[in-house]
């Protein structure tokens, strides 16, 4: 198993965000606002806006430099208080240029409280040949509390035409339930050791998507079935999986539910990823 990513002490880009439910003028639930934002060198975040009437505040993160270089390290905070919620996107994709000096870093830390919802759904990672990329996330949430999280992974050009000539991508994803550990995901690929693009790893496509669930509302029949079946039918090489560690001693603990996908292109995933989380959003 990787350790957790150690980011240096200056990082590159940092960015946190305590995101909180204001009453509106009758005393009952408002829109979600941020009550502490800090951001300093290269991450920033749009002005919000809201999407719906939900009241679900939607950040947008840019980086004025337009993509990670060697020895980048990024550090992002997403505090959601009790009842609020938050969808995080990006301006546009993450690019990941030759990393000579060594892998670019990103670390992400997710607090989520009572009946919180956090929708976290960048634009896809673009990793370009010599490319290094390591990405370390790790969630602390309720168990009435709701987690999306989408990633699109693209293979970037290359003067040669090859498709995979990056060498290093790893992500791993660690949740917590009270505390106590529920979900470990982690991806790996090294295209100058594997046989990327072969049978058994990604059977010939070369786009990679995972969108991970994490809610009680996945454990209802009819919003299982539902993703089973745009799964089943979607233009994707797809499959809906469980994951996550029984919890006996949580009442009422939520299930994860996790989308793998492989495509020759980034809108097959991303189509397939926004119509599973308008399903898991409109039960």
């Amino acid at each position: 198993m990787d350790s957790p990513i150690c980011p240096a002490e200056q990082p590159t880009g940092e960015l946190s965000l305590r995101i909180e439910r204001r009453r509106d003028a009758n005393g009952g639930d408002g829109s979600s606002v941020a009550t502490s934002q800090f951001h300093r060198g290269a991450l920033r975040v749009l002005r919000p806006y809201y999407a719906d009437d939900s009241g679900q505040a939607t950040y947008t993160v840019i980086n004025p430099g337009g993509a990670y270089f060697g020895g980048d390290t990024y550090q992002l905070t997403l505090d959601v208080a009790d009842n609020a919620a938050l969808r995080v996107t990006t301006q546009s994709a993450t690019k990941v240029y030759k990393t000579p000096q060594g892998p670019a870093h990103q670390t992400m830390h997710i607090t989520l409280g009572e009946s919180a919802r956090l929708d976290y759904v960048p634009d896809q990672l673009i990793v370009y040949e010599n490319g290094s990329y390591r990405q370390d996330t790790t969630v602390d949430m309720q168990p009435s509390s709701s987690l999306t999280m989408s990633e699109i992974i693209t293979p970037g050009w290359s003067p040669s035409g090859e498709t995979f000539t990056y060498t290093e991508l790893r992500m791993r994803t660690e949740i917590r339930v009270c505390s106590e550990l529920f979900a470990i995901d982690q991806l790996r690929i090294l295209p100058a050791e594997e046989s990327v693009t072969g049978i058994g790893f990604m059977e010939g496509f070369t786009h990679i998507g995972q969108l991970i669930f994490v809610s009680r509302m996945v454990a209802q029949p009819a919003v299982a079935d539902a993703l089973a079946e745009l799964v089943r039918t979607s233009d994707t090489h797809s499959g809906l999986t469980h994951a996550g560690r029984p919890l006996p001693l949580i009442n009422d603990a939520p299930v994860c539910l996790v989308i793998r996908s492989l495509a020759h292109s980034t809108e097959a995933i991303a189509r397939l990823h926004e119509q599973a989380t308008d399903i898991v959003k409109d039960a």
